[in-house]
């Protein structure tokens, strides 16, 4: 091979390794000024107590915006996992939320480890079940808001419209059925999924009020200020959480 084709062909190897060398050291400084930046710490009885319900859904909402901007925190699962051994647990929030493997609790509120309780069930409706585990996420472990979180493009939702009757999704999606008629008008296409979202919509509304009829204990700690219970409505496309009255 010619002498000035190996030279050439080395010079160019040369400065492909110098390439892949930058490559990895630019991604190395940037590992370390992120590591400076990374979340370890989980929340404690003194963090939480002295929130107020509306500060902690502020916390929600601020969260969710940050997941929506792309801002979201940096976190050590595993250091906050080591810490929160140490002290038990001490979550702002619990969060009924709908099964869909599309509705990521913890992260599209930008949150980690011990910050929020989630239960989730096909359709976001309330069980005996349910209302024991909201009644131990705050009476028991302090927290402060209770969220039923319904969201657009909801599989239980267009089951329940479609009728479906099949072994023990028949009962629950009786439970979602009371939205479909309060909504439903003579001239309502109930196969659009504009309707389905309002049916999410109303299911979720619907269920804050299960929440207060099924469990004194909740219903009276609101009473007295020391909790909230609110609905919200995720967007799947957006990715926006929208807390409603």
């Amino acid at each position: 091979m010619n002498k000035n084709i190996l030279y050439a062909s080395a010079i160019m190897m040369a400065g492909v390794f110098a390439a892949c060398d930058n490559r990895q050291q630019t991604a190395a400084e940037t590992a370390s000024t992120d590591s400076t930046n990374v979340e370890t710490h989980v929340l404690h009885a003194k963090d939480v107590d002295p929130l107020t319900p509306d500060a902690v859904i502020d916390i929600l909402k601020k969260g969710n915006a940050a997941f929506v901007e792309h801002h979201t925190q940096n976190r050590d699962a595993v250091a906050q996992l080591k810490e929160s051994s140490h002290d038990g647990q001490h979550p702002l929030a619990i969060v009924l939320s709908c099964i869909d493997a599309r509705v990521p609790v913890e992260i599209l509120f930008d949150k980690g480890v011990g910050d929020i309780f989630v239960t989730r069930v096909a359709g976001n409706v309330v069980s005996g079940d349910v209302l024991g585990s909201m009644e131990y996420a705050c009476e028991h472990s302090g927290s402060k808001v209770v969220v039923v979180m319904g969201h657009k493009q909801c599989g239980a939702v267009h089951s329940a419209c479609a009728d479906v009757q099949a072994g023990n999704m028949t009962a629950m999606l009786a439970k979602i059925k009371p939205a479909i008629e309060e909504l439903k008008t003579d001239s309502t296409n109930i196969e659009d999924e504009a309707f389905q979202n309002e049916v999410s919509r109303q299911n979720a509304l619907n269920m804050v009020k299960a929440v207060r009829e099924g469990s004194e204990i909740l219903s009276e700690m609101e009473k007295e200020g020391k909790i909230k219970i609110v609905a919200a409505l995720f967007d799947l496309e957006t990715g926006e959480v929208e807390f409603l009255k």
